[in-house]
């Protein structure tokens, strides 16, 4: 069922960012009986895996001696479908605002509006845009990507990667046993990614190219081939079907700066031990919150997930216990749809809202 911008979508809880943290928000506030909205500006659920690490494996995650980002992420939307969440994707949050009750309105730069009981923030690093290579700008789209959503589009080719955090070594190490050729190029010769990876880098069969930029590309119809420049000025020209920009990404917090939360070094919110913000029922959770002793993982935002949920509930109805109990002690979950999408199905559930 489509959403209309004439008539608001109405919740519980609205949370704002569809990434790990996010859906597994959606998760427990249906568990503990909330009805939920789930606004992210991208148009799929997922966040930053979903966008940039779809294969990379994930190890940190708890019960999971490796993962894949595309796997992680099917599971969680999985998850949080048998409580029936409205997604509205494609949508970003734009104003927050009050009515003369405890109501909150939140309104997108898709004119949809969302009136709510509370809300959890849970988006991240924000929305975050993707450093441009220079010398691939009229590539872009057609042989200069910044991600690397699938890595059977890269069978056969030759790739090259720029960058030298993690992303860049991962993708190399990744996309080597399928490609033709792998070349990595990072204009320093240190590296920003863990040691391990730049150890297995550098055994692997990924040519590594440091202290030089790619400076040039060419072809006529289709990417042939990039010219990369040393600092000392030596130019080689290496074949290429494909790059991979991965340079990192600014973030930038938008229009939830004009909210009035309390906002930490130009880039996160403020919270306490009940994951709240300075502004009435509105909480944040993952890697968008501050606090002493933050730790940004993924295993710690499912945490602070739980922790806003659970005193949002209270907040609402101040009967409430704060600890729910376990899941355990509950009766078998619904199966529900199937994992990967979103639900349909529902009273006001959509994958992208029709505004």
């Amino acid at each position: 069922m489509n959403a209309s911008a004439a008539a608001p979508v109405r919740s519980d809880l609205l949370v704002l960012g569809a990434g790990p943290v996010g859906l597994y928000a959606a998760y427990y506030a249906g568990f503990r009986g909330l009805s939920t909205v789930i606004v992210d500006s991208l148009p799929e659920p997922g966040g930053q895996i979903s966008a940039m690490y779809p294969e990379k494996p994930i190890f940190d995650v708890a019960g999971f001696p490796s993962v894949r980002g595309r796997d992680l992420v099917a599971g969680l939307v999985e998850q949080a479908a048998r409580f029936d969440p409205v997604y509205l994707l494609g949508h970003r949050a734009q104003t927050l605002t009050r009515g003369a009750g405890p109501g909150i309105t939140v309104g997108t730069d898709r004119g949809a509006a969302v009136r709510c009981r509370a809300v959890i923030i849970s988006g991240g690093i924000g929305t975050f845009t993707p450093r441009p290579l220079p010398a691939g700008t009229q590539w872009l789209g057609h042989g200069v990507s910044f991600f690397v959503p699938s890595l059977q589009a890269h069978a056969g080719q030759d790739v090259i990667v720029v960058g030298g955090g993690d992303s860049a070594c991962d993708w190399a190490l990744s996309l080597q046993p399928i490609a033709r050729s792998v070349t990595l190029v990072h204009r320093r010769a240190a590296f920003r990614a863990h040691a391990h990876t730049v150890d297995l880098l550098r055994r692997s069969a990924v040519e590594v190219i440091t202290d030089a930029e790619v400076t040039r590309l060419l072809g006529t119809d289709a990417l042939t081939s990039a010219e990369i420049t040393g600092r000392d000025g030596s130019l080689i020209t290496r074949p290429a079907q494909a790059v991979i920009a991965a340079l990192g990404f600014t973030a930038n917090l938008g229009p939830i700066r004009q909210w009035g939360a309390e906002i930490v070094g130009n880039r996160y919110l403020r919270v306490d031990t009940t994951m709240a913000t300075n502004l009435p029922g509105v909480y944040a959770a993952g890697d968008i919150t501050d606090y002493r002793g933050k730790v940004r993982l993924i295993s710690v935002g499912f945490g602070e997930a739980a922790t806003a949920v659970n005193n949002a509930a209270v907040l609402l109805d101040p009967g409430a216990q704060l600890f729910p109990g376990h899941s355990s002690d509950t009766g078998p979950a619904d199966a529900g749809p199937s994992a990967g999408m979103p639900a349909s199905t529902g009273p006001a559930s959509t994958m992208q809202a029709a505004i």
